[in-house]
């Protein structure tokens, strides 16, 4: 592979030109937040005991939203089809949420919207399901599956903002797995579209995690917005290694799809254990609890940051995986991925009932 010193400048200076502007936005952020009174409050499910300011997404959105626009104009990029006016709609329901609390339909008639713009209008779908089951969807049934899933994905990311960095962490991860594919390919506007995300994220996660005295969350806002972008990505990657383009490119992979769930398997991974434990216990599969993986490993006893790193190390080993086996064949590394996945993020309740069975057998031993 012949380096594009060129290229490699670009991406790197568009995550730091991102990096900055986030990094010196906050502060602005955080004396607003301070000054109108607007804080997460400790809660029953909240994992944080004091308030903490939730605008850390506003930060996270300008410095994406400048730099990308600044990069359109600079390089003559060819824009994502109606990604801004579909981010504007996602920014709008995180900051009203963040600031007023909105109601769940309300949000998710919001996503909707912003996914028709991106699928219907900017045509960004999934138009080919790689060999799984021979099955070819047709224009609606394209349209149907794609909206699901950049929903999916976006919920997936809302899910896991439980705890300090991990969103961010994941987002990162995510992004880069996408990227590099991209990379190594010729492809330049996602993986610099993929270093501006990073760059605000890294920023934003200086707040989060290290700061002692500037602590910010990224709220509903920030959340969102990366979960939209992933999701984008996760298409584009998808759409990129259909058969029909494949002898265009550089390197080739025949199982996309299960690529991408290699890729997005902390969020997609654990919403779908989630959804399917609340189901077995007779509860609604929408109903909030403290069953995501971050909350069991909460209760092992791992801190915020030690979890985002393990789960940033798991996604990365998923990862290396997905790519080694990149022509395994759609469904049989799918199904590797899915077995795999939920076996590894069962690991930390099995941890939980081992514990709960050994404080028990000590203390029969006591009577």
């Amino acid at each position: 592979m012949v380096v594009d010193y060129n290229v490699v400048l670009q991406i790197f200076f568009a995550g730091l030109v991102s990096f900055v502007l986030v990094f010196m936005s906050i502060p602005t952020i955080l004396k607003v937040s301070y000054s109108k009174n607007l804080f997460d409050e400790p809660g029953r499910r909240r994992v944080h005991k004091q308030k903490v300011p939730t605008l850390g997404g506003l930060g996270i959105f300008f410095g994406i939203l400048f730099t990308y626009s600044v990069y359109l104009d600079w390089f003559d990029y060819q824009a994502i089809p109606y990604l801004i006016p579909a981010l504007l709609i996602i920014f709008s329901i995180g900051i009203k949420d963040d600031i007023l609390v909105t109601a769940p339909i309300m949000k998710l008639m919001g996503q909707i919207a912003a996914a028709l713009i991106i699928v219907g209008l900017g045509d960004l779908r999934i138009t080919d399901f790689h060999g799984f089951f021979g099955l070819t969807p047709d224009y609606f049934g394209s349209l149907a599956f794609s909206l699901l899933f950049v929903v999916f994905i976006v919920n997936g990311f809302n899910l896991i903002d439980g705890v300090d960095g991990l969103a961010a962490v994941t987002g990162i991860v995510t992004l880069l797995g996408f990227s590099f594919w991209f990379y190594i390919n010729g492809e330049v506007i996602l993986p610099v579209l993929g270093a501006i995300v990073t760059g605000a994220l890294l920023a934003f996660l200086y707040f989060n995690v290290f700061s002692r005295t500037q602590k910010i969350f990224m709220g509903d806002t920030g959340s969102l917005l990366i979960g939209f972008i992933v999701a984008v990505f996760a298409i584009r990657f998808m759409e990129y290694n259909v058969d029909a383009l494949a002898p265009a490119h550089l390197y080739t992979m025949k199982s996309a799809p299960a690529v991408a769930l290699a890729i997005l398997i902390v969020p997609v991974i654990d919403t779908i254990r989630v959804f399917f434990l609340r189901l077995s216990r007779g509860h609604s599969p929408f109903a909030a609890d403290k069953t995501h993986i971050h909350h069991r490993m909460l209760t092992l006893g791992f801190s915020h940051i030690q979890i985002a790193v393990v789960l940033a190390v798991v996604n990365a080993l998923f990862i290396l995986m997905a790519y080694w086996l990149r022509d395994f064949g759609t469904i049989r590394l799918l199904i590797l991925v899915l077995v795999l996945g939920l076996a590894v993020f069962h690991l930390p309740s099995l941890g939980i009932r081992y514990r709960l069975r050994k404080m028990k057998r000590q203390k029969n031993l006591r009577r």
